[in-house]
Order: C-alpha cells, then structure tokens, then sequence
C-alpha cells in the first residue's frame, strides 16, 4: 500500500532535517506500541493499526540494539530532558492498554536486548484472571507483579479507556484518580506517569488544561499523548509527544521516525484536528443550540 506519510518523510522531511542540523540529543523518541500479535484489530489503514508482528518487533528490538541504542523510563528520560543531558541514542518504550502479549511475546526480547518500557494499564481490564475483550487477552495482577519485579515500569491508562473529550468532570477524576490509585495497591508503589487514551485534543485548550490540573493533584509526575513527535525540554510534561510504531516500520521508516523525520506530520495533525473540533463545536443540539466544549 502506498503512504504518502513514508513517502514524504523519508524522500522530504529526513533529508531536510539532516541538511537543517541534528538536534539528536535534545530530543527523546517516544515509541508508542500497543499489541505484539497478529491480531488485526480490524482492518484500518497502516497508520492506525495497534499491532506489531511478534517477528518483526523482535527484528525492531534487535535494529535498536545493533545501531547502540538504549531505552530509558519515561520519569528518567524527562529527567534528562529536564537537565539538558545528551539524550543521543536514547529512546523510551511505551505499550498501551496492558495486552497480555507484552508477558508472552515482547518481554523476553526486551530482556536479551538489555531494554526497558513502560507499560499503561486501562485498570477495568486487568482482572485475576486473563480477560479477554474484543478478541484480545489482558494480563492479570499476577502477571504485572512479575513484569514488575523484572524493571518493567506501570502506569494509568485510566480504569476504562474512555473517550475523556466525551466526560463531565468528576467522571474524569474517577477515570484518572480511581486508575492510578488501584495499581498503586497492587504494586505497593508510587504510580507517576499517565497515558492518554484516544486521540488527544491539543485544540482543546481549555480540556488541556483541566486534565493538567488534575493530573497534577493526583500526583503524576508526567504523562504520554499521542501527539506526533519526539519530547523536547519545551514539550508539555504531562502530554509529551510519541511516535507511533506497528508491523509497517521496517528499519528505514522506524530510523526516519527515530532521527526526527516523522515529526514534521504533526501540523496536518494539528490542522485535522483544530478544524474537526471547530466543525463538532458547531453542531447544533437537539434542542437547535450550538454544542458546548466538555470540560
């Protein structure tokens, strides 16, 4: 399938970010993967598609390795990025949703490539036993102890993966309050590090700023988006930038995305997005007045 995303990146934006300077170690790749399967998830374009191919997550791990990579948590990476640290070479590994393949399928690769991750837990799906929602399996308590224990790092990905655009404010504080609080228990330590679910309404600024607010009285440290890019010192700490990685980055779209050429796609998305949510606002209601932004 032709991708004018891999087109424009690799034969315009790379290039020219090459020509224009290295900024490699100011900034930190975020990568954002979801399930390492087969599971398709129903068929979307390859940009939107959440999975990655056991084999060719395997051969991505193995890529980062080889070229000297190394993986840092999201708290010691922002930490760095706070300290104006050389983060060449640096990358951070995040998993949404907390699918059970990561203890099956991904964590015996991370581990003989010397790296580590993070991993966002939508809480409603970790049971005792593995629950299986929409044709996927979700770890178990027990599972995420022993990830644990092995320096995998947690963090909330609310209790049910809601689309938090569409909640009344003290539903928000459930969904991020209630999350956070019911991984502390079962881990018996600090969570401090947030994953936003869905798209996320940089447009917004209004819910951006609400959810900073509450993110920062429940005591997270800092938090993921998934707005495209790599995290700067000058990037929100709660909502830092990803890039989002599946079965279609082969090694030259994944260096591309790694060294600052996929960042460019940002604007469009910030465009879509911007006229999308001016486009719902003026939705009339049922009623025949104009639609409020949620808070």
């Amino acid at each position: 399938m032709t991708r004018l995303d891999r087109l424009a990146t690799l034969y315009l934006s790379l290039p020219l970010t090459r020509i224009v300077g290295s900024d490699q170690g100011t900034r930190v790749p975020i990568l954002m993967y979801h399930s390492i399967s087969s599971n398709l998830f129903g068929l979307s374009h390859p940009f939107y598609q959440i999975h990655t191919l056991p084999k060719v997550f395997s051969e991505q791990m193995r890529w980062l390795r080889n070229q000297g990579y190394r993986s840092l948590d999201l708290s010691s990476a922002l930490a760095a990025l706070t300290s104006g640290a050389d983060l060449s070479k640096t990358v951070v590994l995040t998993f949404d949703d907390g699918y059970r393949d990561f203890y099956t399928e991904a964590m015996d690769v991370l581990k003989q490539c010397g790296f580590t991750a993070t991993i966002f837990l939508a809480t409603d799906r970790i049971r005792q036993t593995s629950a299986r929602i929409e044709g996927a399996d979700y770890l178990t308590w027990n599972d995420v102890r022993e990830l644990h224990r092995e320096g995998i790092r947690f963090g909330s990905h609310t209790v049910t993966h809601a689309d938090l655009r569409s909640l009344e404010p003290e539903d928000l504080e459930f969904e991020i309050g209630q999350s956070k609080e019911i991984i502390e228990q079962n881990l018996g330590v600090a969570i401090d590090s947030f994953s936003y679910p869905f798209s996320f309404p940089e447009e917004d600024k209004n819910l951006a700023r609400f959810l900073e607010d509450l993110l920062e009285n429940f005591g997270f440290e800092c938090g993921v988006s998934t707005i495209l890019g790599r995290a700067s010192r000058r990037s929100n700490k709660f909502f830092l930038p990803r890039l989002p990685i599946n079965s279609w980055d082969d090694s030259s779209l994944l260096r591309a995305k790694i060294q600052g050429g996929y960042d460019w796609l940002h604007w469009p998305q910030f465009l879509k997005r911007l006229i999308w949510h001016n486009e719902t606002l003026m939705q009339p209601s049922p009623k025949g007045r104009h639609a409020k932004p949620v808070l």
